[in-house]
């Protein structure tokens, strides 16, 4: 994205406070008596210096979209502050999505705020990028990633084979360092065999100029009838996938192992996956304690 775009000038002041809630949670008018003063000038927290504090520190003073954004609606914004943050505690929500209409919600794009294609919950299932998601541009189309291609990115591009396949999920796994496209793991479910490869009597492909037989095998390979194939690890006896809630997915010459449907790897461990309120940059909105929330940045 542009630095300039509505999204990411909406985003600056909004994913700055979070800093500025943290920085002046514990402070106080700074006089001696804070039970007076609370009593006397109302609370801190919610108090008109409080915000002149947060809105003076929003934007770097070199960042003129961001300062001319928080000028622009600055009005806005103490008019949240002061009458309707408890009504609308999400101010991502309330002030970018539904007043100012720069931006929408995650999973969804353009004017009307339309789900992308493969859903708001998952966007091209996962396998891409919806273009505008989060904005009021695009067109819901998917950008794959390498491995997938498809309006939805579910299927598989050349040189990649499907080893899971649902309505809502896909695995694509790279074939066989000989096929251009295949069915499968090894040399022999090649459906095409790349440059430089060619066919053999059992319709394996291999090196055009070398010995089919093999003398020693790489890593990940075993010596099957004087020539190398993959070793399923998946299918091994001894369990590869030792972590709670994994799948183990073959792959050519090796394995991985990914969460099972329906969870999501966190911190090296497979959660069960909950929606939570992604907004951008911003996860949650930890406006005004308590409770306290565990909020962080997400880096496009």
């Amino acid at each position: 994205w542009e630095t300039s775009s509505p999204r990411i000038l909406c985003l600056l002041p909004l994913a700055l406070p979070m800093g500025c809630f943290t920085d002046t949670a514990k402070k106080n008018f700074g006089g001696g008596n804070t039970a007076w003063e609370e009593k006397t000038l109302s609370k801190y927290e919610s108090s008109e210096i409080r915000l002149v504090e947060i809105i003076e520190n929003l934007c770097d003073s070199s960042n003129f979209e961001c300062n001319n954004m928080v000028e622009e609606h600055e009005e806005r914004i103490e008019k949240w502050w002061f009458k309707l943050k408890k009504k609308y505690p999400d101010l991502f929500k309330w002030f970018c999505i539904e007043t100012i209409e720069v931006c929408c919600p995650d999973g969804t794009y353009g004017p009307d705020c339309l789900a992308c294609r493969g859903g708001s919950e998952r966007p091209c299932h996962g396998n891409g990028h919806c273009d505008g998601d989060g904005t009021r541009g695009g067109d819901g189309s998917c950008s794959c990633n390498k491995e997938y291609t498809g309006d939805f990115c579910l299927d598989c591009s050349n040189g990649y084979f499907s080893t899971l396949r649902n309505e809502t999920h896909s695995v694509c796994t790279a074939c066989h360092t000989a096929c251009k496209t295949c069915t499968g793991s090894s040399n022999k479910d090649c459906q095409d065999c790349k440059e430089g490869w060619i066919k053999n009597e059992e319709s394996a492909c291999v090196g055009e100029y070398m010995n089919s037989y093999c003398k020693t095998c790489a890593s990940g390979y075993m010596k099957e009838d004087e020539k190398c194939t993959d070793i399923d690890e998946c299918n091994l006896p001894e369990k590869v996938c030792m972590k709670e809630n994994q799948d183990c997915v073959n792959t050519s010459g090796s394995y991985k192992c990914v969460c099972s449907e329906g969870f999501e790897e966190k911190d090296g461990t497979c959660v069960q996956t909950v929606k939570t309120a992604c907004l951008g940059f911003l996860c949650c909105v930890p406006m005004f304690p308590p409770p306290p929330l565990d909020c962080f940045f997400i880096l496009y």
